[in-house]
Parts: structure tokens; C-alpha cells; sequence
């Protein structure tokens, strides 16, 4: 399925708000609700929304700590990444894992309860022995930008 611009402005308004109502969005691109309607769906069959989800503001809940893990691999074989990534998958507190280039393998977003949790994590992981010759942890003091949506109509100009 190729995008067009249209296509490009559903994507857009509907990660700003997936809970708008079909009318709404329909308005905002202009369409008609039908024709707009059935683009939503065809997208979704598409595989190009992957879901709805609410946008939680964690800090009212309580203290979290963020930490980002740079980590290195001892081995860089296909099997080594692979039993790495299972390893971290099942870790309910890695929030992000990201293959990386440059002098390490991979960029980790951890989101814990607090430090010690969060080294308790890591002793976990090295204890497993999935290959991990050294990482590196980065304590975020401050998150002043976090956007949950990316500028789709920069990034796709669709046709």
C-alpha cells in the first residue's frame, strides 16, 4: 500500500489523538467520513497503526528512575545477539532496546523504582551470562523535552 498525503494526515491526527471520533478526524483531513472511515481501517489492516494506547503521566503515580545502558557484547556472532535479545525481552523494566553503531552494541531505556532496583536488574542480567562484556549506565536527572509523536508530515512527504 503506498501512502498518500492524506493517508499521511490520518497517521498524524490520530497519534496526537486516538481517541477522536471518525467525524472529527474526518473534518481535520478533508474527507468525508466514509472515505475517511474506511482509510483508518485500511491502515490498520496494513499494519501501519499498531494500536491505541492512553498516555500515562507516571510521575503522579510515583518515583520512577530512568536509565539509559549502553552494552557491549563480548561476541558479535548472530547468536549472540539473538540469545541477548531474549534475555532482555523478558525484563519488565527495559522499556526500549536499540541496536546501535559505534563503539557499543546496544542503547538500553530502563524504567525502574528507584537505583537499586535497577542494579538489582543488572546483577540479574549479568548472572545470566548472555554475553555482556561491559556497559555503561546514564541516570536521567531531567526529561525537559518528551514527545510522544513524531512529525509525520516532515519526515513523509507522500505524494
Amino acid at each position: 500500500m503506498k501512502l498518500d498525503r492524506i493517508d499521511i494526515k490520518i497517521l498524524n491526527e490520530l497519534q496526537k489523538n486516538g481517541r477522536i471520533t471518525n467525524v472529527e478526524l474526518a473534518e481535520l483531513v478533508n474527507l468525508s467520513p466514509s472515505p475517511c472511515l474506511m482509510r483508518v481501517k485500511k491502515l490498520q489492516e496494513e499494519g501501519y497503526i499498531l494500536g491505541y494506547a492512553g498516555l500515562i503521566n507516571v510521575a503522579k503515580l510515583g518515583q520512577t528512575l530512568t536509565v539509559f545502558t549502553e552494552i557491549t557484547l563480548k561476541n558479535h556472532r548472530q547468536s549472540d545477539f539473538a540469545r541477548f535479545l531474549v534475555a532482555i525481552e523478558k525484563i519488565h523494566s527495559v522499556v526500549e532496546c536499540h541496536l546501535v553503531s559505534g563503539g557499543y552494541d546496544y542503547l538500553v531505556k530502563f524504567v525502574t523504582s528507584g537505583i537499586e532496583d535497577y542494579q538489582q536488574t543488572m546483577e540479574r542480567l549479568i548472572d545470566l551470562d548472555v554475553g555482556i562484556d561491559k556497559y555503561f549506565s546514564f541516570v536521567v536527572l531531567k526529561t525537559p523535552i518528551a514527545k510522544a509523536q513524531l512529525p509525520l508530515t516532515k519526515l513523509f512527504a507522500a505524494s
